[in-house]
């Protein structure tokens, strides 16, 4: 019999409450991005949305002004290679404990796709020609669009044959190569090259955009994101922090060695992870909480094992590479999913009785959700069963 403290799911899911700001008790952009760890930003919506659901008085340009403005934000890939919007504190910290693997990556299929469409030897040697050049087309000009950089550097045009099989296609360099250099440091995402909706960015210099900071090493970058994700997500199991941080085995012990996390134990048997002394129980909310949130918001993706807040609604609401669609929540757990109609109406469907006063509060969130959309017509970009059902 385990002679860990237990944390059990009732605990769980307040955590998840408080310090996911599901009460809409975030102050801000910077503060709740700083929360969560990460925002998912391969969904343009999900970061304005997921803000959205933990703020109260948001606006889209909040978002806009982080990023742009303040630049307390950075977008950029990260973990498992997915698009995030971060702190600067944690994009320095990301950087070195998972960026740099994930750019190198990048560049070896970069140079193979290019060798390939031109037959160049000195595929690196070239490769390094256009990045300079696109580098200099940047230095102290105002952020600029993949399609005004080509006009500038001609060569990121160059045709490329990516993927394999029935997921080969035809993309100019520039679509490849502005990513990698942003995960290489030297530029960044500047802000949206449309509305807000938009999957496509202008970009700038690194050095010009943001105080560039020196990243630490890459172990003490690992140990400090294992730290942050623990403090903000525990307790949590080995598999979710090897899912999350998509870190291999070894690195990843490393890093939670150096970390130091506390062990305890979970209703199901399985040994969880906390900040150290992070043992205090949560208060009950005063009143029933609600909140509707996007596909990939960082919450019901932030752990591998969901059962504690999912229950067995997986197939309604991820498809089949475990997206997860826009969700409804009630005290800490995942009771349905809503989607926007073609007529702007946001409509919901609850997959859990939860009683009348619940029930009644998940409909006026979704009016309110409604209204801040307004004439705005979205679709997630990763659709899901119940999603498209409520969609049609």
């Amino acid at each position: 019999m385990s002679t860990l403290p237990l944390i059990g799911e009732a605990e769980r899911r307040r955590r998840l409450v408080r310090r996911h700001h599901l009460t809409a008790s975030g102050p801000d952009a910077t503060s709740v991005a700083r929360d969560l760890v990460a925002l998912h930003s391969s969904d343009p919506l999900s970061p304005h949305l997921s803000l959205r659901g933990r703020i109260d008085g948001f606006e889209r340009d909040h978002l806009a002004a982080a990023l742009v403005e303040d630049r307390s934000l950075w977008r950029l890939h990260a973990m498992r290679r997915t698009l995030f919007v971060v702190t600067i504190e944690d994009a320095t910290t990301m950087r070195s404990a998972v960026v740099g693997d994930i750019a190198a990556a990048e560049r070896r299929r970069l140079e193979a796709w290019v060798a390939e469409a031109t037959g160049r030897r000195r595929v690196r040697a070239w490769l390094t020609k256009v990045r300079d050049a696109t580098l200099t087309a940047l230095a102290g000009q105002a952020p600029a669009r993949t399609d005004s950089l080509s006009e500038r550097v001609p060569e990121l045009a160059t045709p490329l044959t990516v993927g394999s099989g029935r997921w080969s296609r035809t993309a100019p360099l520039g679509s490849r190569l502005l990513p990698l250099l942003a995960m290489e440091g030297a530029i960044v995402r500047a802000g949206p090259a449309g509305s807000w909706r938009s999957s496509r960015y202008s970009w700038a210099l690194a050095r010009e955009w943001f105080d560039v900071r020196e990243p630490p090493s890459p172990e003490e970058g690992r140990a400090r994101l294992v730290e942050r994700y623990v403090a903000r997500f525990g307790p949590v199991t080995f598999e979710d922090l090897r899912w999350w941080t998509g870190l291999g085995v070894r690195p990843l012990r490393a890093a939670i060695d150096a970390s130091a996390p506390e062990r305890v134990a979970l209703d199901d048997g399985q040994e969880g992870l906390v900040a150290t002394g992070d043992l205090e129980p949560t208060p009950e909310p005063a009143t029933t909480v609600v909140a509707l949130l996007p596909g990939l918001d960082p919450t019901p993706m932030g752990w591998k094992g969901r059962g504690w807040y999912l229950g067995g609604l997986s197939d309604a609401l991820f498809d089949r590479n475990g997206n997860v669609g826009p969700t409804v929540w009630v005290d800490g757990r995942i009771v349905g999913g809503w989607a926007q109609r073609a007529d702007g109406r946001v409509a919901h469907r609850l997959l859990v009785d939860v009683g009348a006063e619940a029930t009644a509060r998940v409909a006026e969130e979704a009016a309110l959700l409604e209204g801040w959309l307004g004439e705005e017509r979205i679709t997630p970009r990763f659709r899901t069963p119940l999603e498209r059902e409520l969609a049609a």
